[in-house]
């Protein structure tokens, strides 16, 4: 099952129970913005939202494994990392890649593993800040990527930091 698949899963779950976004809010403890986010298909949910939107929804706890099977086969994103860094064009491309690198884990982990506030790391995720190449490099070794992936997230970011630097206006 990849992420799109598990995204529109989880959102049938929603409609057969009947529930609004805010409903299911109420019934999970996740804001509404959270829970539409973990049908979007963009992100994969962590695990404990995951978890949370199911037994809102009502499913019975002994088909959480099942649903954490899923789940798990979801975050193994079956395009290869390294051709997503090698044809970054953009900020947005850059998130995008490092999103599917640092799957599954939650923004939470993430934080614990680098010590770099979530905030930041949603920003580079999210491709909506771009990031000292030391920090981004301590995020990519705490991910576990490889030799390849670690290369190709600096050369993409040298792409990137070279291309909106030539694009800044003169002083």
């Amino acid at each position: 099952m990849d992420l799109e698949a598990f995204a529109g899963a989880l959102q049938r779950v929603r409609r057969q129970a009947g529930l609004t976004y805010r409903e299911l809010a109420d019934h999970a403890h996740y804001s509404h913005a959270h829970l539409v986010r973990a049908t979007s298909g963009r992100q994969l949910p962590s695990w404990d939202v995951t978890t949370a939107f199911l037994t809102g929804c009502g499913v019975p706890a002994e088909l959480l494994p099942v649903w954490r099977r899923y789940w798990e086969a979801a975050s193994r994103d079956p395009q290869d990392v390294v051709e997503l860094l090698q044809t970054a064009e953009t900020l947005e491309d850059l998130g995008a890649a490092l999103s599917a690198l640092a799957r599954p884990r939650s923004l939470r982990t993430l934080e614990r593993l680098t010590g770099i506030p979530r905030t930041t790391i949603q920003g580079w995720l999210q491709g909506s800040r771009l990031a000292r190449r030391d920090r981004l490099d301590h995020l990519v070794r705490a991910i576990g990527a490889t030799p390849d992936e670690r290369a190709a997230v600096a050369q993409a970011l040298d792409r990137l930091s070279s291309g909106r630097l030539r694009a800044a206006p003169a002083a």
